[in-house]
């Protein structure tokens, strides 16, 4: 059965000047994801990554760490959502990030406003690039997503007809670097696992990170 893994960039910077650059943490998280990859005899099909900066150096450093002869192709539909933006949009007050960030998922899912930046726009564009990949494998192959937690969770909502506000519970666990699995067959796309870490965890507790 043809499968889909969708893995969560490593951990980026947000103490930096520029956030949407791989860490030394962030570069080793995906080094270990290779590692993984390579270990589980996968019959690679398409490789995709978001444009961004995060989630395209993910893909180099796990690709030529698992020894695959591939590179990632661009679609930009595989994108985070703007968090910077978002924080802007709502005014939620004090607190810390993470309670700021969790305030505005839960505004953002809630407004009903239309238009490109919407929640329903965003898990709309995530639900479509996942359906054309589906639909573009072949048996047993396998196709490798790399992107963001916020994408991850848009598209297990939506394979398991989760409420909206479940969206910002489902975004706080998505791990750095951890690996989902969905399936694809005659039955439909199959959400098969989540935020599987198992490979980060034997580089000890510093390896797991959720930003």
């Amino acid at each position: 059965m043809p499968a889909i893994y969708l893995i969560r960039h490593g951990k980026a910077s947000p103490e930096a000047d520029d956030y949407d650059e791989l860490s030394p943490t962030g570069y080793e998280q995906s080094r270990l994801v290779g590692a993984e990859l390579a270990q589980r005899g996968l019959k690679v099909g398409p490789v995709v990554a978001g444009s961004l900066r995060r989630q395209r150096q993910t893909a180099a450093t796990a690709l030529e760490e698992a020894g695959f002869d591939a590179s990632a192709s661009v679609d930009e539909r595989w994108n985070e959502y703007d968090h910077v933006a978002m924080l802007e949009r709502y005014d939620i007050g004090e607190g810390t990030v993470q309670q700021r960030l969790d305030a505005c998922l839960h505004a953002w899912t809630s407004d009903p406003a239309e238009g490109g930046h919407s929640w329903t726009a965003f898990r709309d564009r995530v639900v479509a690039a996942l359906g054309d990949l589906a639909s573009g494998l072949e048996r047993g192959q396998t196709a490798l997503v790399f992107t963001s937690g916020g994408v991850i969770s848009a598209a297990y909502s939506f394979l398991l007809d989760l409420p909206p506000a479940s969206f910002a519970a489902v975004n706080r666990v998505v791990v750095n670097a951890s690996i989902s699995k969905i399936a694809h067959g005659r039955g439909g796309t199959q959400a098969l696992s989540l935020n599987d870490h198992s490979h980060l965890e034997r580089g000890g507790p510093t390896l797991l990170t959720y930003r």
